[in-house]
């Protein structure tokens, strides 16, 4: 476990604060958290990034002309 002094507006720590204590959970678990949400999708996004680098839209249209012509199983309609 680490420890890293934290500097924040007090404005903002008043917010955070109030946060915590509505969601009944201690600062430090309150900052963990958001600290989480926020290093969870920022790599989101890099694997959605580098994933649509890797898309070949012709090999997508190749494989889709060659799917079958055939009725949506129920409940998969368009609407």
């Amino acid at each position: 476990m680490a420890n890293y002094a934290l500097r924040v507006p007090e404005s903002l720590f008043s917010y955070a604060r109030k946060v915590a204590e509505e969601e009944h959970v201690s600062m430090n678990q309150f900052f963990v958290t958001a600290i989480a949400e926020k290093v969870s999708a920022l790599k989101t996004e890099a694997y959605f990034r580098e994933r649509q680098a890797r898309g070949d839209l012709s090999a997508f249209d190749d494989w889709l002309a060659a799917s079958p012509e055939a009725p949506p199983v129920a409940g998969d309609e368009s609407p």
